[in-house]
């Protein structure tokens, strides 16, 4: 029995997973939190809401291309 224990430990012992997934979610979530927020109290109308919805959802592709733009210069 005592074999059984230590084989299991052993095993367990050699796998080490490391996620750094949820940190780059966690960011982008509060992003989009906060850049929902901006664009929603700025809508007039439900249309304008629905359009801040998906500007808060590719805002970082927009930063990343509006960056790249400047330096190119």
């Amino acid at each position: 029995m005592s074999d059984e224990n230590n084989s299991s430990v052993h095993e367990h012992h050699h796998r080490k997973v490391v996620n750094v997934n949820h940190a780059n979610s966690a960011i982008y979530g509060l992003g989009f939190v906060g850049a929902a927020i901006f664009f929603i109290q700025h809508a007039v109308t439900f249309l304008a809401c629905v359009i801040g919805i998906l500007k808060a959802i590719f805002w970082p592709a927009l930063v990343v291309y509006k960056l790249l733009e400047f330096l190119k210069m």
